[in-house]
């Protein structure tokens, strides 16, 4: 990265490539389990024990020999003797000889020398017929051998990895972990991330604006998005276009120890130029125009050794910037292994026309319809229009010359979230093609 304040013009993979290379993991700390919830494992986790430690039962019912029930049926079933009975959490060291059966509960382990269990729904356990005031039992079924039988270490062997660094913790890898006894986790730090809007028109949302002046939409949506990035947001005092106040807020980020900088306004071209000024007087800065709309105008340098990205003032045009350039460097920093969102092929439904001279990313809501996505518009596409990126569930994307959308154009969508159906639209188990659920 050279010092320069000359407009460098990028590709959107470019110009978030160009970001990566500078970004990296950081430093991990050890939580506790629950709190590992939504971060990035730091190294991996092995198992310290077979899961499950010991062959069980999976069902409520008999453990038996199974080569002692083959000829089992409806007419002639087949009478063992309880010799014992097993709940979870016991067990019995008596071994099952011809002839006999101990009554076991789902997750209790098996006793000696059996290898089978007969669900109680296949016997006389609690029938008008039953044989169990005699300690007996009629096995009305030939079960295979080994049905309802999980081994020792089926699901995870000892000494084996789990759960492998950079994976994201969701909650079924927190049930893992707490199969194999990691009450705290080693993951990567949450990035502390810098969050500093600039403009003499901006004041806080708690403040009535004057003639000329507007809320500080852009801090508190980039602080936002930094969260469910899995970013710690710090959202620095709003700094006025004076170099002095520009440096004050820059040192007190880096007081708090940021890992990356997030700025919007200042950077485009015909900006006041005290951003750029400060930006290329404190550090090593690029000013791109990234072949995109909205959001052309983009700055990333390093500030005192910290990484900066600047993003541009009007509200959507920030929180786009943010999506195709800020969360894939904090995915990054916390050490995950991907970052892309997930894009479908959608069926356009409205209708744009635009010189496409660049990319654009444009504000639509998804819709399934059979086997189908729908991309229908959110409203006016002006990058002041916050209200569009709010029923957004993903950014459709019109390649660079595409000058007209019609209705029936099959587009990329990248997907910001997945809508979820009103309750009057959820399947039931009958139309999923379900016998149960």
């Amino acid at each position: 990265m050279h010092h320069t304040d000359t407009i460098v013009l990028r590709s959107v993979e470019e110009a978030r490539d160009e970001i990566l290379r500078h970004v990296r993991a950081g430093a991990s700390e050890a939580v506790p389990l629950l709190a590992a919830l939504g971060r990035v494992v730091a190294q991996d986790v092995r198992a310290d024990i077979d899961v499950p430690p010991f062959a069980n039962s999976a069902m409520d019912g008999y453990a038996v020999r199974g080569a002692e029930i083959d000829s089992a049926s409806l007419t002639n079933p087949v009478v063992l003797q309880i010799i014992a009975e097993v709940p979870a959490g016991g067990m019995t060291e008596v071994p099952v000889a011809p002839g006999t059966a101990v009554r076991i509960m789902t997750g209790a382990p098996m006793p000696p020398q059996a290898d089978t269990v007969v669900p109680f729904e296949e016997t006389d356990e609690g029938r008008p017929e039953s044989l169990h005031t005699q300690g007996q039992v009629r096995v009305y079924k030939a079960v295979p051998t080994g049905a309802s039988v999980r081994a020792a270490g089926e699901d995870v062997q000892a000494g084996t990895v789990v759960v492998p660094r950079g994976t994201l913790v969701r909650a079924a890898e927190i049930g893992v972990l707490a199969t194999v006894g990691a009450a705290t986790v080693e993951v990567y730090r949450r990035p502390k991330v810098a969050i500093l809007a600039t403009g003499d028109e901006l004041v806080d949302v708690d403040e009535q604006p004057a003639a000329g002046q507007i809320r500080n939409a852009n801090g508190y949506a980039n602080a936002a998005q930094v969260l469910a990035a899995g970013g710690e947001p710090l959202q620095l005092p709003i700094a006025r276009d004076t170099e002095a106040e520009l440096m004050t807020r820059l040192d007190e980020g880096l007081r708090w120890g940021a890992d990356l900088f997030l700025t919007s306004g200042g950077v485009s071209v015909g900006d006041y130029d005290v951003v750029k000024k400060v930006l290329l007087s404190r550090g090593e800065m690029e000013f791109w125009r990234v072949k995109m709309k909205p959001g052309k105008p983009v700055a990333f340098g390093i500030i005192d050794g910290v990484p900066l990205l600047g993003l541009p003032g009007n509200p959507v045009s920030a929180m786009v910037g943010f999506e195709l350039f800020g969360r894939p460097a904090l995915l990054k920093m916390q050490g995950r292994e991907g970052w892309a969102r997930p894009v479908i092929q959608a069926t356009f439904t409205g209708r744009l026309t635009d010189r496409a001279d660049r990319r654009q990313y444009v504000r639509v809501r998804v819709e399934q319809r059979a086997e189908e996505w729908l991309a229908h518009l959110t409203g006016e596409q002006g990058s002041g229009v916050l209200t569009s990126m709010m029923h957004a569930d993903g950014l459709m994307i019109v390649p660079e010359g595409m000058t007209e959308v019609e209705p029936g154009n099959v587009l990329p969508v990248l997907m910001l979230h997945w809508p979820e159906l009103p309750s009057d639209q959820s399947y039931t188990a009958a139309e999923a093609g379900l016998d149960c659920c």
